[in-house]
């Protein structure tokens, strides 16, 4: 397999393990997706029948797959093929999600015209769609502005969260289909990627698009808006909190991936109360995290000696 880009972003080393690498899209319903394996073939067989490739973190890198086929075909993606449109979208979600633009941020539809090479009509199509997925919110005669992140959000983040993360994992391990099985570990393998490569950014999207992809699988139109709302916030607080150089959780964040290969597992294995329990306690994982950034502890640094004047002490 020969894998060359195009774009500003180099792939990590790792990225050549497998001879597909799916690329996620932020969208947790991509329009491109992939058909079970044929009988008699294993699912890394049938992988690598299959290229996937979607706008992702990695400043849109393009990839040229030779899969080896016994008649060489090339399979390549031109960035060109994606109008200004779709990546205006997706980079916006990006931007969001890592908090490049801030919760709370006015947007600028004439920067954004100009950024994205569009014109006003379809920048707001862009900024519809986005309020209707609850990353932006519309105002008349104000514009957009990200969905804030106030007290009461966080406290019904905190309250939410448990119930609807083990809710769609029991429905995932119900429903899912084989091929997005297939996309969970290729997410997966992303997702220790951005870990070993300590890409803070990388690290949270991975995440955000896996459990995007149990949410998919579990096909419930009335749990999906909730999750994704709960996702961009989620997201969007492991931007705030996690660190690579915050030594003191490297064991949570392997526990973290460690429990992704379990979901993974129990969801092929179509386990639904398994699947649950384990969204709980990957849930609790998040929160003691989140707790640890918000309750630090306090530092012990000596102020000082004491004047004796307020000792009682007369001076001398």
């Amino acid at each position: 397999m020969r894998i060359s880009k195009k774009g500003p972003a180099a792939l990590p080393a790792q990225f050549l393990l497998r001879d597909l690498v799916y690329i996620p899209a932020f969208d947790p319903a991509p329009a491109v997706t992939c058909d079970p394996p044929p009988r008699g073939k294993s699912t890394d067989f049938h992988c690598r029948q299959h290229v996937f490739l979607l706008a992702t973190v990695l400043e849109r890198p393009w990839l040229a797959l030779n899969t080896g086929r016994a008649q060489g075909g090339r399979h390549a993606v031109s960035e060109g093929q994606t109008s200004k449109k779709v990546k205006c979208l997706e980079d916006l979600r990006r931007r969001i999600l890592t908090q490049e633009l801030e919760p709370g941020a006015y947007l600028d539809e004439v920067q954004l015209s100009e950024r994205y090479e569009i014109s006003r009509p379809p920048l707001r199509e862009v900024l519809n769609q986005l309020a209707g997925e609850e990353y932006v919110v519309l105002h008349k005669n104000r514009g957009a502005q990200v969905a804030p992140m106030s007290h009461k959000t966080l406290r019904n983040f905190f309250v939410a969260a448990p119930m609807i993360y083990a809710a769609v994992s029991r429905l995932a391990a119900e429903h899912a289909r084989p091929a997005q099985i297939m996309r969970l570990k290729d997410t997966q393998l992303l997702f220790r990627a951005a870990i070993r490569n300590r890409d803070v950014a990388g690290r949270a999207l991975m995440n955000q698009r896996f459990h995007a992809i149990i949410g998919e699988m579990a096909d419930n139109e009335y749990l999906m808006p909730s999750l994704r709302r709960l996702l961009i916030d989620h997201t969007r607080i492991a931007m705030t909190f996690y660190s690579p150089r915050a030594e003191a959780l490297a064991e949570q964040r392997r526990v973290a991936a460690d429990q992704h290969d379990q979901f993974i597992a129990l969801i092929e294995r179509g386990d639904a109360d398994a699947a649950a329990e384990l969204a709980v306690a990957h849930w609790e994982l998040s929160r003691a995290e989140i707790e640890s950034f918000v309750t630090p502890s306090g530092m012990r640094i000596p102020l000082g000696r004491v004047p004796a004047v307020l000792n009682g002490d007369e001076a001398t």
